[in-house]
């Protein structure tokens, strides 16, 4: 696959939707990604004032997934404030992956899907 290598792609999603994981899986192939923790913050649009992203993939996950995954403790109002703060991201995003059902190499290979034809 080719890739346009001067576009930077920006994951944003709730926590243990994949961010950390795909970013470094993406950045091996070559691929300029940031990270952004959109879900930490109570500004809107942070990920497009910090980070710039030409692509904007938004990687979203359910609530009892987090919980699988990471072990996380927390509550499900917690879980929902995050999605809030991120719903303009969502809206803005180039490309959506619900990730419950997937592995890491499938949403991988989901986003090169995608990346080859920008």
């Amino acid at each position: 696959m080719v890739f346009n290598k001067d576009l930077v792609v920006g994951l944003v999603g709730p926590c243990a939707a994949g961010k950390t994981s795909l970013a470094s899986k993406l950045r091996k192939l070559g691929i300029k990604v940031r990270q952004i923790s959109q879900e930490h913050s109570y500004v809107k649009n942070m990920w497009e004032r910090i980070s710039h992203p030409d692509i904007l993939i938004y990687l979203d996950v359910s609530y009892p997934t987090t919980i699988k995954r990471r072990n996380l403790d927390w509550t499900l109002q917690e879980y929902n404030i995050q999605l809030e703060r991120l719903s303009h991201a969502r809206e803005h995003a180039d490309l959506y992956i619900q990730t419950d059902n997937l592995n890491l190499d499938q949403v991988l290979h989901k986003i090169l899907d995608f990346l080859q034809y920008i």
